[in-house]
């Protein structure tokens, strides 16, 4: 029997196993969301599945810092007919990145390297190579043209390539803009991050990944799909075509996704890197410092990005997000650190937002779970909101500030734009956080003709400062 013979035939037997694994931890972890929250997920993935028509997408879950859920939707394989499955790797296109990150911020705790060196002490025929340091690089601001900025496979790129070939044809070639100046995604960055890895460690960039992240993590379903594709038995990527039937994606030549996007495995087990990056538990505390920690260019302007991921907030929620895209795959992971909260979406069509848009929804839906206010006291601001609807106010509710802002003219006003929205369809809390020795509280409302946001700051006596009621955005 060949090699790859040999090696499919483990894979299989592996994967059997990990199905098992998988339905155990999914079992476990069902404990961790009520019926109403998972029937919500299911609810979320089947309509953005029935909406975008994905043939399917795979879901993991982390609550509390543990895998909480796992689920596949839709068909691997159109053709013949192939369920999706949770014990089945997708690929996951540029999330591959904060991979080879990490590995760079592994070299530096060792001493082999400096995030401050220039690319030119490991690749010196690259252009200005004396100027661009690895931090550059890794943050996107180095200046190098993106190789492949495309949603589709160009026809060079069905042939197998190498990294140095990439590099010559696309970081050989005047810069975008100078180093440090600008912020621009560029899968070519990561080409020669990959390459600094592996002369900075002596070892094949793959090889390096396996030893120290992907075996101590126990991510059993990773597969680089840069040097094999995966097998029979694993999603087919698709494409379609404007508003198509979905066909078969072309897939890329061997050489070309390298560090830059070159993974596939399962978003369960991707969940167990977004647990490391929660937990710290693979790499120093400064080194995580330095991959959450937004880049600022020359000009002071910042980039939402830090190393190998982008660094924003949501709903005063710090988030790290990163999606991905190869031929016949997107795939979305959306992480809240500090909320031990994370959500992984793959999906097997390309050039299509519904891992993102799936992903987002199960995420805001966790977020508004957290701002479930206390009953009497949205009871009371909805009794304040519907008597502002009359130009009514218990004026007993407010402090004397609040008590003149809402003058004889306000009331009017209050009235005269609020009534005619018709019925008050929801009333909900979408945010609880302090100010000035207040509580600060948002209200969300729709309404029939409608949607309004309440701004309001409590004092701590129970008494309203504010109240203030504005079109929601």
């Amino acid at each position: 029997m060949g090699i790859f013979r040999v090696m499919a035939a483990w894979r299989a037997v592996l994967l059997v196993a990990v199905a098992g694994i998988m339905f155990a931890l999914q079992t476990q972890a069902a404990e961790l969301l009520s019926d109403a929250q998972t029937a919500e997920i299911d609810k979320i993935a089947q309509q953005m599945i029935e909406t975008s028509g994905v043939a399917s997408a795979s879901l993991a879950l982390v609550k509390d810092g543990e895998l909480a859920y796992a689920k596949a939707y839709g068909k691997a394989k159109l053709e013949p007919s192939l369920e999706a499955t949770t014990a089945m790797p997708y690929s996951i296109g540029s999330i591959s990145k904060q991979f080879t990150a990490a590995l760079i911020m592994m070299l530096q705790e060792q001493g082999k390297l400096s995030l401050d060196d220039k690319v030119g002490k490991w690749l010196p025929n690259l252009t200005q190579a004396n100027e661009i340091t690895i931090r550059q690089i890794l943050s996107m601001t180095s200046g190098y043209q993106d190789y492949w900025p495309q949603d589709y496979v160009m026809p060079m790129m069905l042939k197998p390539t190498t990294a140095e070939v990439i590099l010559q044809d696309w970081a050989r070639i005047p810069l975008d803009f100078e180093p440090g100046t600008k912020w621009q995604y560029s899968n070519t960055n990561y080409v020669i991050a990959g390459l600094i890895v592996e002369k900075a460690s002596g070892k094949p960039l793959y090889e390096l990944l396996q030893e120290k992240v992907l075996h101590p993590l126990g991510m059993t379903s990773a597969w680089n799909v840069d040097a094999k594709p995966m097998g029979a038995g694993d999603p087919l990527g698709y494409i379609r075509y404007a508003l198509g039937t979905l066909r078969p994606a072309p897939e890329e030549g061997a050489g070309w996704m390298f560090a830059a996007g070159e993974l596939a495995m399962t978003p369960s087990d991707l969940a167990k890197w977004d647990i490391s990056l929660m937990n710290e538990s693979l790499l120093k505390p400064a080194s995580y410092l330095a991959l959450e920690t937004e880049t600022v260019l020359k000009n002071g302007l910042g980039t939402r990005y830090g190393l190998g991921m982008f660094v924003t907030s949501v709903k005063n929620h710090r988030m790290l997000e990163h999606g991905g895209e190869v031929s016949g795959f997107t795939a979305e992971n959306l992480v809240l650190p500090d909320d031990k909260f994370a959500v992984i979406v793959a999906t097997n069509q390309d050039a299509v937002g519904t891992a993102s848009d799936i992903g987002r929804q199960v995420m805001n839906a966790y977020l508004n779970s957290l701002n479930v206010g206390d009953p009497k006291q949205d009871a009371l601001m909805r009794k304040v909101f519907e008597d502002l609807r009359q130009g009514k106010i218990d004026r007993s509710l407010f402090t004397d500030n609040a008590n003149f802002y809402f003058s004889e003219q306000a009331l009017k006003d209050y009235q005269s734009s609020l009534a005619p929205l018709g019925e008050v369809e929801s009333f909900r809390q979408t945010s609880n956080s302090l100010r000035g020795g207040m509580t600060h509280l948002m209200y969300e409302v729709k309404l029939k003709e409608k949607t309004v946001d309440i701004n309001i700051y409590q004092m701590p006596d129970g008494k309203l400062e504010q109240y203030l009621i504005s079109a929601a955005n």
